[in-house]
């Protein structure tokens, strides 16, 4: 079960951890900031498999805790754009121009990688 979203512990080593409620950027899991879980606040990509659960599991997350999660991920993006000294409106014009070429840059990193 979902209790509350959360940021979550940081691996030092950046091993794949996959379930549970503990770690930052794992896979399949719960309550914390990772890809293919239910419950967390935001996607955190740590660079491993990603082990999705159902989307029968996900929907069942009850109300307060998406919302909670929403919140959190929310604060979060802001304090970004904080960071990085851009406005929300500076993020959404650079999704409009980045997500128009975004397949093109994809392909160039493919080309440039295989150069290498």
């Amino acid at each position: 079960d979902v209790s509350s979203p959360k940021h979550g512990k940081v691996d030092p080593d950046n091993k794949p951890h996959v379930g549970g409620n503990t770690w930052a950027g794992g896979t399949g899991g719960r309550d914390t900031a990772g890809l293919g879980g239910k419950g967390g606040p935001y996607r955190l990509d740590a660079g491993h498999r990603v082990y999705q659960v159902s989307q029968a599991e996900k929907d069942a997350v009850p109300e307060e805790v998406k919302r909670a999660a929403r919140e959190m991920g929310e604060k979060a993006f802001k304090q970004r754009l904080k960071e990085i000294q851009m406005s929300e409106y500076d993020a959404s014009t650079y999704e409009r121009f980045s997500g128009a070429v975004r397949r093109q840059v994809q392909s160039l990193r493919i080309i440039l990688d295989s150069l290498q």
